[in-house]
């Protein structure tokens, strides 16, 4: 059984080598407008999404350590990243992890190296066809810049997509991340996520943004001084001035801490 299992490797290698000669198909994306759940399950072995190593652009060779390319059975898939272009079509990922254990569906990030945040996209099964679907929403934020930051993996339980979507693993479920204003992605850095792992919060210039993205509810903590520390100090300074606490309705929310009682540190882990 290894050998046929090395030999089937080793096709599928040699398939990846010869992109210029695969059947390619080109699919535009929807978007995302509310919280779904993409576990489709298949009924034969080859309806399921294939990652294989593809060739990347010479220009951004020394970015990119690995460039990917997704098949459905025989055909490679392509992303129309332009709903008005169809020679905007890419078909080659920097990024792709597999958000449910059938594999059928899949998060990527497309592979750029124009030095701006190459857009995300899920690529999923429905019905044994591919889907693309978009992980964008239009924002006006003067800090957008510094807030889009394409995919965070939050420990095992998924990904957090430009402060705007929550992608959990295993079941493939994608929520849409409520937002502070309506008209801009959060405008804070995603620092920690509660111990029941369903509250992030967000450090912004005076408050902690928190949203329990389960349920859509917020909070917005005002911070009792404005840190200077970074990195790790930073981390440490939350630590020793905050805490978790939980609503009547049992919702964890960061508050300040009383700094005359001893922090319960596992909790921030």
């Amino acid at each position: 059984m290894k050998t046929i299992f090395y030999a089937l490797l080793t096709t599928v290698a040699f398939s990846a080598c010869q992109g210029n000669k695969e059947n390619a198909a080109t699919y535009t994306p929807r978007v995302l407008t509310a919280t779904e759940k993409f576990n489709y399950y298949p009924e034969t072995r080859g309806d399921t999404l294939a990652l294989i190593t593809a060739q990347g652009d010479k220009k951004a060779a020394e970015e990119a350590t690995e460039v990917f390319s997704v098949k459905y059975k025989d055909t490679v898939i392509q992303i129309q990243t332009n709903p008005a272009d169809k020679a905007s079509a890419i078909g080659k990922f920097s990024t792709a992890e597999y958000v449910n254990t059938q594999k059928t569906a899949l998060l990527v990030q497309i592979a750029d190296n124009s030095g701006l945040v190459a857009p995300v996209y899920l690529i999923t099964i429905t019905d044994k066809k591919p889907e693309v679907i978009s992980l964008y929403r239009a924002s006006k934020g003067k800090e957008d810049k510094k807030y889009t930051k394409g995919i965070i993996k939050t420990g095992r339980d998924g990904y957090l997509v430009n402060n705007d979507f929550f992608v959990a693993n295993v079941n493939a479920k994608v929520f849409l991340i409520k937002r502070q204003n309506p008209d801009e992605r959060i405008q804070g850095e995603f620092m920690l996520k509660s111990p029941d792992k369903q509250t992030f919060a967000f450090l912004g210039e005076k408050s902690f943004f928190q949203v329990h993205y389960p349920t859509g509810k917020v909070y917005d903590q005002p911070l009792k001084t404005l840190p200077t520390a970074k990195g790790n100090d930073l981390f440490v300074w939350i630590q020793e001035n905050y805490k978790w606490d939980r609503d009547k309705e049992g919702i964890s929310h960061l508050i300040p801490s009383d700094n005359d009682k001893i922090v319960d540190l596992k909790s921030f882990k």
